[in-house]
């Protein structure tokens, strides 16, 4: 096994024991960087870097960050939340990110994942297909 691939395999293993409960948390972060700054290990910076774009990733995938023109009700998010939760079979936590150009609807971004029933959306579905 090269050294990329150790450092890859270690910091996939890292963020599993970021996790508490299938969700990253601080504390769970917190922990593995403390363990890793004990410890010292060869190619440290690597590890670091790696670890942190994962731990990105796994962020990204239990977050819906939910783009509207305006302000959503609390009811409303925790709806998104509880559907997007049932559909992905993992928890979501949904946040707002207000965006005015979306005219309105909504844009939902989880992971790689983009739902968009936003009019703006639809009016550039629209456009490319009479092209």
């Amino acid at each position: 096994m090269t050294r990329d691939k150790k450092v890859l395999s270690l910091a996939k293993r890292l963020v599993e024991m970021s996790r508490e409960g299938g969700i990253v948390t601080e504390a769970g972060v917190s922990e593995v960087l403390a363990g890793i700054k004990k410890i010292k290990p060869r190619r440290e910076l690597l590890l670091l870097k790696t670890y942190l774009y994962f731990i990105r990733k796994a962020v990204a995938e239990q977050t819906a960050v939910v783009a509207t023109p305006g302000a959503l009700g609390k009811d409303t998010l925790a709806a998104i939340e509880t559907q997007f939760s049932a559909l992905y079979g993992r928890t979501i936590h949904a946040v707002i990110e207000e965006n005015p150009s979306l005219i309105a609807g909504v844009r939902i971004r989880i992971g790689d994942d983009v739902y968009d029933a936003s009019v703006a959306g639809r009016l550039k579905r629209l456009a490319e297909s009479v092209r």
